[in-house]
């Protein structure tokens, strides 16, 4: 059967062909892709697709297309012409159909559940979209386009990996036999427009005060934990606070994906790596804390901690790194704090339940919770002050909370933030450093409706 008979099976009669309002179904469109896209690769040679600028293969692929348009006699209206011109370019080039989705600087997560479900998040909401793959080949052709890139590979044999794009965005690819309704793909986005602290209290994540009280901390060095679920917005507060750090001192970030974004002249990134097909060369964060305490940094920033580099982190942050930051997966201070002996255990060197408690009490010093509530939004919902150990427990002093009143009709979360208590433990410390607490910083309340 040649190319024209099998495309126009069950189409119309040959007087419709130039019709330029005649509309053809997705899997007839499908199709045209696909016979386009085979006589792209035939024509061109490959490696010189690759190198050509975009403006010059699009006059090419549209070259080809127009060919194929003539002597096929294709059903393509113009639309769909551009539609097809541009989709194949996302296919060359891009990610195919997620292209759009990459480059929309709306879109926070692309969730891809099969060749037949694309999610997004917006605005903290999960939607279903109308983009599809062809088939679970297809989506299988994508992830080996974005695994190949950073050296990565996944297969039967290795069905799960963690690998960065180009912009900093972060995927995860599990594909059968693990994944029982097919290859599925989680692209956590950071893209180049980034979370200002003006941003911060436009979106009413945190009010003023809580953002200069954070920020005095900062610069006094007092160290910083970060705690919060997965999409709380760790890693933002975390990007927005680390511009406060002077411009003169040395910082080195360790990350497994970085993710991290920071502006100063003077910052050595680090990250982590798995072991390659030979079950060789991995460098994990452990290996990278320990290694970044002789690079003589001021300031240590451990994207997440997560593993036995608790340890390692703490102990710098005793002994000559004060002003250090990291991130942890926790639903509160307390849990934090729970997470972190557990974590300490997993290190080679063994401490006791309570030296693990002393060493956390005395390294950490402002405890952030971050949050995102039911309605999508993220907030800082709590600022704690670490006071030490009691009756062999971690004592925190809060000083600023979101109290939840409520949800709206329209269904957003409506509370206020306030301050907990009248002054901070670390008063002194502050003025020590040319700081002083403003009396209003714990007097105000802003209510968010």
């Amino acid at each position: 059967m040649s190319l024209t008979e099998r495309f126009l099976r069950n189409q119309k009669s040959d007087k419709n062909y130039h019709n330029e309002q005649l509309t053809i179904d997705e899997a007839s469109f499908d199709k045209a892709k696909l016979l386009v896209h085979e006589k792209v690769v035939e024509i061109m040679d490959l490696s010189s697709i690759m190198e050509m600028p975009r403006e010059e293969l699009e006059r090419s692929v549209r070259d080809i297309l127009i060919q194929m348009l003539e002597t096929e006699k294709i059903p393509l209206n113009r639309a769909e012409r551009s539609r097809l011109i541009s989709e194949l370019l996302n296919e060359i080039l891009g990610l195919g159909p997620i292209e759009l989705l990459i480059h929309d600087e709306s879109v926070q997560d692309i969730l891809i559940n099969g060749s037949k479900n694309v999610y997004i998040e917006k605005q903290g909401v999960i939607h279903q979209t109308a983009i599809h793959f062809r088939n679970d080949e297809h989506l299988m052709q994508v992830i080996d386009k974005i695994v190949s890139k950073v050296g990565r590979r996944v297969d039967e044999s290795s069905p799960m990996v963690d690998v960065r794009l180009p912009d900093g965005s972060r995927v995860n690819v599990i594909i059968p036999p693990v994944a029982l309704d097919g290859p599925q793909v989680s692209i956590r986005k950071f893209g180049d427009t980034r979370l200002t602290q003006e941003g911060l209290l436009q979106h009413q994540s945190a009010t003023a005060q809580m953002t200069a009280y954070l920020q005095m901390a900062l610069r006094s060095k007092l160290n910083i934990l970060i705690s919060g679920g997965t999409g709380s917005g760790k890693t933002t507060l975390l990007n927005i606070l680390s511009g406060h750090i002077p411009h003169n001192e040395r910082i080195v970030t360790i990350e497994d994906i970085a993710e991290l974004k920071l502006n100063q002249p003077h910052v050595v990134r680090l990250e982590s790596r798995p072991e390659n097909i030979e079950s060789r060369g991995e460098i994990t964060l452990t290996d990278l804390v320990k290694n970044s305490l002789r690079m003589r940094p001021d300031r240590i920033i451990v994207g997440e901690t997560r593993g036995g580099e608790v340890l390692n982190m703490l102990q710098a942050m005793n002994t000559g790194h004060p002003g250090s930051m990291s991130t942890i997966h926790a639903n509160s201070p307390r849990d934090a704090f729970s997470r972190m002996e557990v974590m300490i255990g997993m290190a080679p060197t063994i401490l006791s339940e309570r030296g693990a408690k002393g060493l956390i009490a005395s390294a950490i010093n402002v405890i952030v919770q971050c949050s995102r509530l039911v309605d999508g939004s993220r907030k800082v919902i709590s600022i704690s002050e670490v006071c030490g150990i009691e009756d062999g427990e971690i004592m925190t002093h809060e000083i600023f909370i979101f109290e939840q009143q409520g949800i709206s009709e329209e269904g957003r979360v409506y509370g206020c933030f306030k301050p907990v208590g009248s002054t901070s433990i670390y008063k002194e410390h502050f003025l020590s450093n040319g700081m002083e607490l403003p009396p209003a910083l714990f007097h105000f309340q802003q209510k968010v409706r």
